[in-house]
């Protein structure tokens, strides 16, 4: 019957609304939530007498969708592990729970904001109880290679901010002026010395003492010397000993001409420093803890060791390493590397965040707490670099607003509010048909 469908049509018509009314109202609630993302309403019309005939209203039907790839605005913050995405892309994170229970199928949730601080265990956490995660570094900060289509690399964000952490020396480089009158004849052959410090692999001072000897010849100037490392962890052995000699040309005067392991009589090598590589200007000597390259100029090359003059300076002195330092702070660039600072001025990377790329992410399950999970309708996910491939970046010290404009929901709910009393006017005439329908016999 026409009017009775009129009736149906006019109830789903309050069913409806009643929908839109809510997802409007959850938007309103959320609308200070950070990181949430709007739901929205559609109508879809019902069609029942399609294939003609008498008219029969179909009424009306809602669903409702999250637009999960629809960003708020960026907010700035006083805390370096608030984190947000500007761009494409998600955060990884897990439920601070599966982590307690350490079952080892820490399950992979996805957002795109939080505000995270270490908690008693040093777990990256945010106040809802998600725990950040990232791939671990190796101990010299590079990130190995894990796989992408997968969360079985990420692991839980943690740090210690008692940590103490220092660095080997492996590398100097030697800027030294020698004093060119010092190898001519009548000198008083006195050796200059040079102590250097560096870091053993356990963080400790140690020390490498360079003697340069002078070559003085009977007659004029034999440009030579003698340099002689020893290791104060080695109980002050001898690591290297070399022949130096200078170019006294209009051209080059003054930088090296040679570099030779010193040898004894037989032609044996006095130390068992390794051979000078003229192609890198390198020697490689071998302290307490390990190998250590030493720079000390090309051939023909005024930025090493070079010989003029009447003075001896030690012009610059460089090298890698420090030694033990607590841990300061972190932070995290908007590549998603977690870097530590510790009070030597060393910093350190520790972690990678990756963000996470969905084809269709408004397909994702949403969960509370603005976290969501990959299903069959949002598609395979992958894990990109930040700011590499179509995802975007991440911002420190922000968070994430919610992406509901208020004034638009409060437009919407009146619209939603005069189209839920006009079908209730529908359903009110129809009770007044229908009661003129039953007056027809008396």
């Amino acid at each position: 019957m026409t009017i009775s469908s009129s009736l149906n049509a006019g109830v789903a018509g309050l069913q409806s609304n009643a929908t839109r009314l809510a997802s409007i109202s959850d938007n309103i609630a959320n609308s200070s939530t950070f990181g949430y993302k709007r739901v929205t309403t559609d109508f879809h019309s019902m069609v029942i007498s399609s294939a003609g005939g008498t008219y029969s209203a179909g009424g009306v039907r809602a669903t409702t969708s999250r637009l999960i790839d629809q960003s708020g605005s960026l907010v700035s913050t006083a805390n370096a592990t608030d984190l947000a995405v500007r761009g494409r892309g998600m955060l990884p994170v897990a439920q601070a729970a599966e982590i307690e229970v350490d079952n080892g199928e820490t399950l992979m949730h996805l957002t795109t904001t939080g505000s995270f601080r270490t908690d008693a265990e040093g777990y990256l956490v945010s106040d809802s109880g998600l725990v950040l995660l990232g791939w671990p570094a190796r101990p010299d900060g590079t990130i190995p290679n894990f796989p992408r289509d997968t969360s079985d690399g990420l692991e839980p964000v943690q740090i210690n901010v008692n940590q103490f952490s220092g660095e080997p020396t492996t590398q100097m480089a030697l800027g030294v002026n020698l004093p060119a009158t010092d190898t001519d004849a009548g000198a008083s052959g006195e050796a200059q010395t040079l102590s250097i410090e560096y870091f053993d692999n356990l963080g400790t001072s140690e020390n490498i003492n360079i003697t340069f000897s002078p070559t003085v010849p009977t007659a004029g100037s034999s440009n030579a010397w003698t340099m002689t490392m020893t290791d104060s962890a080695s109980g002050g052995a001898m690591i290297g000993q070399y022949d130096l000699t200078f170019n006294d040309s209009r051209t080059a005067g003054g930088t090296l001409a040679s570099v030779a392991l010193t040898t004894d009589v037989g032609g044996v090598p006095t130390s068992s420093g390794g051979v000078y590589d003229p192609a890198t200007g390198n020697i490689i000597v071998n302290v307490g803890g390990g190998p250590i390259e030493i720079d000390i100029g090309q051939l023909g090359d005024s930025d090493g060791l070079t010989q003029l003059s009447d003075s001896f300076a030690p012009v610059s002195i460089s090298k890698d390493g420090s030694p033990v330092g607590n841990m300061t702070n972190v932070e995290v660039d908007p590549n998603g590397f977690v870097t530590a600072f510790f009070d030597t001025g060393i910093n350190r990377t520790i972690y990678q965040i990756p963000l996470v790329d969905l084809p269709n992410p408004n397909g994702m399950v949403a969960l509370d707490q603005q976290i969501y999970l990959p299903s069959s309708e949002s598609g395979s996910f992958f894990l990109w670099d930040a700011s590499d491939g179509p995802t975007g970046d991440i911002v420190s010290f922000a968070r994430e607003e919610s992406s509901v404009d208020v004034a638009g929901e409060l437009t919407a709910m009146i619209q939603t509010q005069r189209a839920y009393s006009s079908n209730a006017k529908v359903i009110q005439t129809v009770d007044e048909m229908l009661q003129e329908t039953t007056n027809i016999k008396r």
